[in-house]
């Protein structure tokens, strides 16, 4: 029998294949996202309305479960409202993806000017103030770019994703590597 410890130290290194496997995918979905952001910011799309749907059944199978009536009517009403909005997605996923962008945009334009005001209200009190300003001024114009152009900004927010997904790839090929090293070293002694 094998204790944890011993479990905790030598398992992680025998790991080291499902890491890298788990780097690659990553690696190709950040180059995937970054040589095609449009189709990527669709396929995001139609898996939220699957996701939605599923979400929904789950919420009515809930709102059929013995329990508080106004709990179940609560999921029923939000099961209904989740398969009815997936069903939509999945009609009209260009659309959602311009909504998300518009949602985005709108959501930054609104911070900024929150931003801006609370640094002028605040400007006696905190030092800096002028940061404030700047990163609320940065969102204010981001967002009004985005609304003015949510298609861009849709693939901007595709772009982003790729390139997490690239670099948090990259990581993760470089702990594999790490791991088989520590393995093979192990094996040596």
């Amino acid at each position: 029998m094998t204790s944890f410890a011993a479990f905790t130290v030598v398992e992680p290194r025998k790991a080291w294949p499902l890491v890298a496997v788990r780097g690659v995918f990553a690696v190709l979905f950040g180059l995937f996202a970054l040589i095609w952001p449009g189709a990527t910011v669709l396929v995001l799309a139609i898996l939220y309305g699957v996701y939605a749907i599923v979400d929904g059944i789950g919420g009515l199978m809930q709102a059929f479960r013995p329990g508080d009536t106004g709990h179940r009517v609560a999921y029923g009403v939000l099961g209904a409202l989740g398969i009815v909005a997936g069903i939509l997605v999945l009609v009209w996923p260009g659309i959602t993806v311009l909504l998300l962008a518009l949602l985005v945009g709108f959501w930054a334009i609104i911070t900024g000017i929150a931003e801006v005001a609370a640094a002028i209200r605040l400007r006696k009190q905190i030092q800096g103030e002028a940061f404030l300003i700047l990163a609320g001024a940065i969102s204010l114009i981001a967002g009004i770019l985005i609304v003015i152009n949510p298609i861009a900004g849709a693939f901007g927010i595709a772009l982003l994703v790729g390139i997490y997904a690239l670099i948090y790839g990259i990581v993760l090929l470089v702990l594999a590597f790490r791991l088989r090293k520590l393995g093979t070293a192990d094996a040596q002694n």
